[in-house]
């Protein structure tokens, strides 16, 4: 049995929840659960407060945990990423009043930064030999400007919706994040092997959630052509048709080169191109 943690609410803790599910893991996850069991699968899942979830990792509490990059940089540095997952992307961003010019990062000498991210903001400022003043809120950084707590914020951005509200602009981007799996450093030989298990799980997820099925129509003689537009697997599926001097393609492809693809493929004579999406893929 391995324990992993997750974030108890918000967006990663739904991102997280519906990858297990698409890994085949059954969770039931009741309202205001510490913890849960997979039905079919040896994980207890904890639903833990994101901050708090690193010193589980070390303390041994947790086995396994989904977090977000950003927190890893604040809190966790000295724990080990064994596998990206892609989803749950944000960034940490400073960010001034809309009415307040920003010219370059020598702008927030002298400054005061409000924000939950101490250590990032520490780092960021010390890199860069900038003197600013850092004042620590848990909990809505935002606001900080609007009372006169502070002349900046730092904190996380996704869609940009919440500065918006508070007349704030995104005016320096310190880092990227997404959600990532770490892992305890006291796992045990059996505990290792059951995290490998949920790993291939994971990797199958991810890889087809970046690929696409293609199927096409295709002359004999532009098969080998089109071959070498479509390498993400060893080699195409080539069926004849009915039609005599045509065959029917199928291969797999990245879908971030989707269009560019396909318009190779179109410029090199294929026709009839049906793309679909993949729910497991296993190499």
């Amino acid at each position: 049995m391995i324990r992993l943690a997750i974030q108890k609410s918000g967006r990663l803790n739904n991102d997280s929840l519906t990858l297990l599910k698409d890994c085949g893991i059954n969770i039931e996850n009741g309202k205001d659960q510490l913890k849960t069991s997979a039905t079919n699968f040896p994980v207890e899942v904890f639903f833990l407060r994101n901050g708090d979830i690193p010193q589980y990792l070390r303390d041994g509490v947790v086995d396994l945990a989904i977090v977000g990059e950003n927190l890893l940089e604040e809190k966790g540095s000295d724990l080990e990423i064994i596998e990206k997952l892609g989803f749950s992307k944000c960034r940490v961003s400073i960010a001034f009043p809309k009415e307040v010019e920003f010219k370059s990062i020598s702008d927030l000498n002298g400054k005061r930064i409000a924000t939950s991210y101490p250590n990032t903001v520490k780092t960021f400022l010390k890199e860069n030999n900038i003197n600013a003043e850092i004042h620590v809120i848990n909990g809505s950084v935002e606001i900080a400007p609007n009372i006169g707590l502070a002349d900046a914020i730092c904190d996380i951005v996704s869609s940009g919706s919440t500065l918006f509200k508070n007349n704030l602009k995104e005016v320096l981007l310190i880092a990227k994040s997404q959600a990532v799996l770490v892992k305890s450093n006291e796992l045990t030989n059996d505990q290792i092997e059951i995290v490998n298990k949920l790993l291939f799980r994971l990797k199958s997820v991810l890889r087809a959630k970046k690929s696409r099925y293609i199927l096409l129509n295709a002359p004999n003689e532009k098969i080998n052509a089109i071959s070498s537009i479509l390498p993400v697997l060893k080699s195409p599926t080539v069926l004849p048709l009915a039609q005599k001097g045509w065959s029917s393609m199928h291969s797999v492809i990245n879908s971030e080169d989707f269009w560019e693809v396909i318009n190779q493929l179109k410029e090199n004579g294929a026709e009839d191109i049906l793309v679909c999406p993949i729910e497991k893929m296993v190499l």
